[in-house]
């Protein structure tokens, strides 16, 4: 085997790795296209297949008490998603992710669904995908840990021949919003489409939805709340399938920063303009 050969196997072999983080091997295929297009399943293949996973009626499970009548503590909801059996998805990993980090934290980070390397640790953002995550965070001076409480929307990491259909999203919603509600984030970072798609309760087109300040106000239809900043940008693991996306992220990362400033500072204007340097992700 030539260098050249060596060098497109290993690149074949990384490209594996990352789609099977997002859950999409050996579903996403790489397909052929013009120079002059761009397929959006082959820039960034979470946004293809989350379009397909949520719509707003579905937002608030049928099997599991709805958010404004589910109010477990810590501890209850813990067990509560450990025992979980509501869906498939569970008979198909080797534990729940249930999240981690600080528990009063003013940053929550959400994400999709739990990688292998997740499911194994039993934690969010293992593996490369993790590796990205905490560059991310360390770019705007945060870590994990600390102020910071990484989630996912689903807590299970199911099979990974494909990603979580809406009804399984939907089942565990109630204990996303749950964990918002003890968390009471200062503000919300949802990591890729599908965390964007449940957590708006809506589906958008996605360029539509970075670089811009949304509001997270709960799962429940009906419910009155006053509204979490709400950030959206690149999943770290979409990242790894496309580093061109670095700077849009590192832009909603500044973005996030400053949403934050003026929060803390108690006024929109006094927040600090984002520094103009390379981004460290």
């Amino acid at each position: 085997m030539n260098a050249l050969s060596v060098s497109e196997a290993e690149s074949a072999r990384r490209k594996e790795d990352v789609l099977r983080e997002l859950n999409l091997f050996p579903l996403w295929q790489q397909r052929s296209v013009p120079a002059t297009s761009y397929a959006a399943e082959a820039v960034m293949p979470e946004v293809a297949v989350a379009k397909t996973e949520l719509r707003p009626e579905q937002a608030v499970a049928s099997e599991i008490p709805r958010a404004d009548i589910f109010n477990p503590d810590w501890q209850t909801l813990k067990k509560m998603v450990r025992d979980c059996t509501a869906c498939k998805l569970r008979a198909g990993c080797t534990q729940t992710v249930f999240g981690s980090g600080d528990e009063n934290a003013d940053w929550l980070f959400v994400g999709s669904w739990p990688s292998e390397d997740d499911d194994a640790k039993g934690e969010p953002f293992a593996g490369q995908a993790g590796q990205l995550l905490d560059n991310m965070l360390a770019a705007i001076k945060l870590k994990r840990g600390v102020n910071v409480y990484l989630a996912n929307i689903v807590k299970c990491s199911g099979s990974i021949r494909h990603s979580p259909q809406a009804d399984e999203i939907a089942q565990c919603s109630p204990y996303l919003a749950r964990q918002i509600e003890l968390i009471q984030p200062k503000i919300i970072v949802a990591l890729g489409h599908a965390a964007a798609t449940a957590l708006l309760g809506e589906d958008r087109e996605w360029n539509g939805l970075l670089g811009r300040v949304h509001g997270y106000r709960g799962f429940a239809k009906g419910r009155v709340q006053q509204a979490i900043p709400l950030l959206i940008t690149h999943h770290p693991a979409a990242l790894l399938l496309s580093p061109s996306n670095k700077a849009q992220a590192w832009r909603d990362l500044c973005l996030a920063r400053d949403t934050m400033l003026s929060l803390l500072s108690g006024a929109e204007q006094n927040a600090v303009p984002g520094e103009k340097h390379d981004a460290g992700i």
